[in-house]
């Protein structure tokens, strides 16, 4: 077994991720998919930016409170250049649009829900993040 498995705080992630898609769901009536949640503060348009910006302020908090619980930051070491992590990035934002929506509000939310629309998204990301890695990984080297 990898060293880098680590079931607990996987589970622990999981169960707070839905956690926080269900309670924001019961208070707010709202998805939690993150893309629509920053669309709709860049868009300026809506009344409800409180909610938003608290949302995504947790997200931040949440991951600040890593440190104190396992007494060091994560260790993270970039697989790519700063410029081909924001070309990575823009097209996520992209897809993200061009989908309806990101993995979180389709695979986590919409799944929950038994949305079809999110099913399928959710397929069609999952198998393509599967050929991305087998192309990079194997046929690229």
């Amino acid at each position: 077994m990898s060293p880098d498995f680590t079931p607990f705080s996987g589970l622990l992630g999981g169960a707070l991720i839905g956690l926080a898609a269900v309670m924001l769901l019961l208070t707010n009536g709202r998805i939690a998919g993150i893309s629509s949640i920053i669309g709709g503060l860049l868009a300026r348009t809506t009344t409800d930016i409180g909610w938003r910006v608290a949302f995504l302020c947790g997200l931040g908090l949440g991951a600040i409170a890593y440190r104190p619980i396992a007494g060091e930051w994560f260790a993270v070491e970039p697989a790519a250049a700063w410029p081909v992590m924001l070309l990575a990035g823009l097209l996520v934002g992209f897809g993200t649009r061009m989908g309806g929506g990101c993995t979180s509000g389709h695979g986590v939310c919409g799944i929950a829900r038994l949305s079809p629309r999110s099913i399928v998204a959710t397929c069609v990301f999952m198998a393509a993040g599967m050929v991305t890695v087998f192309v990079v990984r194997h046929v690229l080297g």
